[in-house]
């Protein structure tokens, strides 16, 4: 039929919650901007079971925009598994994330695309801030730094910005890392890290970062907790080796030299502790042998 729209090449996966006040000033800014660059694309609104009028502000959207398809979710699930089914329902190639909250420049969405489709070897591009702008700033700051230090260490790879919102990537390399996504912030970190464990290659963008309307639903102290413990799990799920040999050598080598002190200062007799020490580094060299074993032979 001369009418049908052309299949969408990408999809907008937008997380909403208690949102009403400027969710819709973000679907006109999404859609103005894919709509100028000529991309056939779709905007999932998920509603996660806000407390406010978001639901009804989709509604409306939905009507005005034939882009948009709005999902209501009848308990709050978390940004985690927001994006997670939003980007198996995705009809586009290209999956894009981003957030509700006024606070990424959408408006370069098209860019990020672009990008995507003139190099076939990059398989996600993100956003990377130049400035933090949310709540908890003097506290957030160090500890993001922290935590993306870490995942550089175990991923031997920079990362400019390990939780930015604002990503588009290709879908059929993402599906399979999706059943991975926490339901919570650290999804983000976690699709990054999936991919760059596994060659995949991710690229950055420099981008501003406005301070969101509304209220955060970031908890500074249960979410860096929950980033820390993310970021190791990830690798643990992809490279155990990288986490737990090196604490396994150094308990080794501790022992190993703390024998030697022994054995000089108390001929034919070892400490306790010394005993400790070997016997911890050989069971954490064993579990990691064993987890890498586990890896290697899990199916693709």
């Amino acid at each position: 039929m001369e009418n049908e729209q052309p299949p969408p090449h990408v999809s907008v996966v937008l997380p909403c919650y208690n949102e009403e006040a400027h969710v819709l000033l973000e679907i006109r800014r999404i859609c103005a901007a894919l709509d100028a660059a000529g991309y056939p694309y779709e905007v999932l609104a998920i509603d996660d079971a806000s407390t406010d009028g978001t639901l009804e502000v989709l509604r409306k959207a939905e009507i005005e925009y034939p882009n948009v398809k709005v999902v209501a979710f009848a308990r709050n699930g978390g940004a985690g598994t927001v994006r997670r089914i939003g980007s198996k329902m995705a009809a586009g190639d290209i999956v894009v994330w981003t957030d509700a909250d006024m606070s990424y420049p959408n408006e370069r969405i098209p860019e990020l695309v672009e990008m995507l489709d003139f190099d076939a070897e990059i398989d996600q591009v993100v956003g990377a801030r130049k400035a933090e702008m949310g709540s908890h700033r003097l506290l957030r700051i160090p500890a993001k730094w922290v935590i993306r230090k870490i995942a550089e260490k175990l991923t031997n790879q920079k990362i400019p910005d390990l939780n930015s919102g604002l990503r588009a990537m290709r879908r059929e390399v993402a599906l399979p890392f999706l059943r991975l996504l926490p339901p919570g912030f650290s999804c983000v970190t976690t699709i990054t890290l999936a991919f760059m464990s596994n060659q995949k290659n991710v690229v950055y963008v420099p981008i501003d970062y406005a301070k969101r309307a509304g209220k955060s639903k970031f908890r500074f102290v249960t979410d860096a907790y929950r980033y820390i413990l993310q970021v190791l799990r990830m690798v643990m799920y992809f490279n155990p080796l990288k986490v737990l040999m090196p604490p396994a050598l150094w308990l080794i080598g501790i022992g190993a030299v703390k024998a030697v002190f022994d054995l000089v200062t108390h001929p034919f007799r070892f400490a306790q502790n010394t005993a400790l020490l070997l016997l911890s580094g050989l069971i954490i060299a064993s579990m990691a042998l064993l987890a890498d074993l586990i890896v290697r032979s899990r199916p693709e």
